[in-house]
């Protein structure tokens, strides 16, 4: 496959910056993208553009429309996400399903998280999961809810986990699946978990930023260079 480009949308800066280091070999330019950070690359015959958009669903979702304006044909994303149920701290997770905990309109009749006219339970890509599936080895899916609210109270997490049966929360994957959809652009998420979404789940996320960055960054890399692999025959 020719003219194969893969947006990347990274919210926080702890886990960009591993991946810039990552691939410095690989002559990397600076891309311009507002005031945030951002990369350009190529890989084998695939050039890659990576965005550190900055926390939460609008810049994610402004990020990733800008990547299907500059036609990405693929779009995918990293970082950590709060585990909910059937996962535990440190271990990955391939979602493939995401949605927007925090979209009510269930006072005017509609279910939880339902978008008027619009589907609101959005599907990773299976080509690409089980690309990445490969590349990684066994890991957990699931359901990742998303919404601009950190997770940290123990009947928060039980309310997603008994509501939406989800099995991690963040703050970006379901605002970038959603632009994805629109945009007709496959899409996946990597997700490590740092915490489980309890009372003590900032200071846990925090350890983990601090000391699994590099880690996190090395694994997306292997799947990235999967993908490109699967990607460019």
């Amino acid at each position: 496959m020719k003219n194969v480009k893969i947006g990347i949308v990274v919210a926080d800066y702890d886990e960009y910056a591993p991946l810039v280091e990552a691939v410095d070999c690989l002559s990397v330019k600076e891309y311009k993208y507002f005031n945030r950070k951002a990369i350009e690359f190529n890989i084998k015959d695939v050039s890659v553009i990576c965005i550190n958009c900055g926390i939460g669903k609008v810049n994610a979702a402004t990020a990733a429309t800008h990547l299907a304006d500059i036609g990405c044909t693929y779009i995918l994303n990293y970082g950590l996400s709060g585990g909910i149920s059937r996962v535990r701290r440190g271990e990955i997770v391939l979602p493939d399903k995401f949605l927007e905990h925090d979209f009510d309109l269930t006072g005017i009749g509609y279910k939880p998280c339902e978008k008027p006219s619009q589907k609101y339970i959005y599907e990773a890509d299976e080509l690409l999961l089980k690309a990445a599936q490969s590349a990684i080895g066994k890991c957990e899916h699931g359901t990742a809810v998303c919404g601009d609210r950190f997770v940290c109270s123990a009947t928060d997490r039980d309310f997603l986990r008994d509501t939406f049966d989800a099995t991690t929360c963040d703050m970006e994957t379901a605002a970038i699946a959603s632009v994805c959809d629109m945009a007709n652009i496959p899409f996946l998420s990597l997700r490590r978990v740092s915490d489980d979404a309890g009372d003590d789940a900032y200071s846990n996320y925090n350890e983990m930023n601090l000391l699994e960055g590099q880690t996190l960054s090395q694994i997306f890399l292997k799947v990235l260079n999967a993908l490109c692999d699967e990607v460019s025959i």
